[in-house]
């Protein structure tokens, strides 16, 4: 079943996470208290609200319990702060908290942060990648959608070879390296048995990543 994510706060950073998740094929609530932003992004998200994110009978009601990430973007500490103890008590897996400083991290980590960033505009695609796959490790992006992505080979690989996995066919991947017990083989040889503790080194795009995800990850992140 395919991750959903919530994201709250459609600030500058919140905005691009979302979006980079809707790019990825990835459902999104999207939650903003000024209604002019929801407005703007209600064509680009799959769900739009306009509420504040103190308010727990709201969360009810869009079903924050059911996500499996919520993302906290808020600019406000006390919102982000409140926010992150009703997704706590209502048991969200992966409760992400953008910080305003390590005091604001100090806090969110201490009301159920699973993960605390910094990041802005700059890296917000960054950490929606990082979002979707618990397996990748790193990438650099070589133009607006093609990356070359590190990544810990899942369990479903190990025992197999890449001419099993054919990993082009099945979701759109090139391996181009092999990463194992720290030396690195370019390019990676075919009939190779992965072990657990193996990266490779592929290229591709948003999409192909969150298919490899979907398609060979044997369970969600938690």
């Amino acid at each position: 079943m395919q991750k959903q994510f919530a994201i709250l706060g459609l600030g500058r950073f919140g905005r691009n996470v979302a979006l980079t998740l809707e790019e990825m094929g990835y459902e999104v609530l999207g939650v903003d208290k000024d209604e002019n932003i929801a407005a703007d992004l209600a064509e680009h998200l799959t769900h739009v609200v306009s509420f504040d994110i103190h308010d727990a009978r709201a969360l009810d009601q869009v079903g924050i319990a059911n996500f499996d990430t919520v993302v906290i973007a808020s600019k406000n500490l006390e919102a982000s702060l409140m926010a992150t103890m009703l997704c706590k008590e209502r048991n969200v897996s992966e409760i992400v908290v953008k910080a305003i400083d390590e005091r604001h991290a100090e806090m969110a980590k201490r009301l159920g942060a699973t993960k605390v960033i910094f990041s802005e505009r700059d890296t917000a695609r960054r950490v929606a990648a990082h979002l979707v796959s618990s397996n990748l490790v790193d990438y650099i992006e070589l133009e607006s959608e093609i990356k070359i992505m590190r990544l810990e080979v899942p369990p479903k690989f190990i025992g197999k070879n890449l001419i099993q996995l054919n990993l082009r066919a099945a979701c759109g991947l090139n391996v181009i390296a092999l990463i194992k017990d720290k030396e690195m083989l370019v390019p990676p040889p075919p009939e190779y048995i992965f072990a657990a503790g193996d990266e490779i080194f592929a290229i591709g795009t948003y999409a192909a990543l969150s298919k490899f995800e979907f398609d060979f990850q044997a369970s969600p992140r938690v």
